[in-house]
């Protein structure tokens, strides 16, 4: 039986295996044949998010592992943009609103309020945090 699953993704992008687990576990549920409908990042989670993100060459790269894995099984990518806003994570819509030069939230993510986080809890099979 297949089922539908959100994750919820506290931990930043590097420093914690919080990211990287929930990616191998968001690629293991695909394999085995569920349905990732979104993963929403949280907390320092939101660093994934970041496109100023710049890894060493022999090094994963987990932001565009995540970009690929969600243009390639029509993922959304969603980070709580009062958390983002607050760790320097902005994207065009807000840097524009809030009269900022800049950018850098990495293509294939949006930024959405908690109700993106409540919506997965009530629509979804499976809700795991990592």
């Amino acid at each position: 039986m297949s089922l539908r699953y959100g994750l919820v993704v506290n931990g930043s992008a590097y420093g914690t295996q919080a990211s990287r687990q929930a990616f191998q576990f968001a690629q293991a549920l695909i394999e085995q044949g569920h349905n990732l409908e979104k993963v929403f990042f949280y907390q320092d989670g939101v660093l994934n998010a970041s496109s100023l993100i710049l890894p060493a060459n022999d090094e994963f790269d987990i932001t565009k592992a995540w970009q690929a894995l969600a243009q390639e099984h029509n993922v959304e990518l969603e980070t709580c943009v009062a958390a983002a806003l607050r760790r320097g994570v902005i994207g065009q819509e807000e840097a524009e609103q809030h009269k900022i030069e800049q950018h850098n939230l990495a293509q294939g993510f949006q930024q959405a309020g908690l109700g993106g986080l409540t919506t997965a809890l009530l629509k979804f099979d499976r809700v795991i945090q990592f």
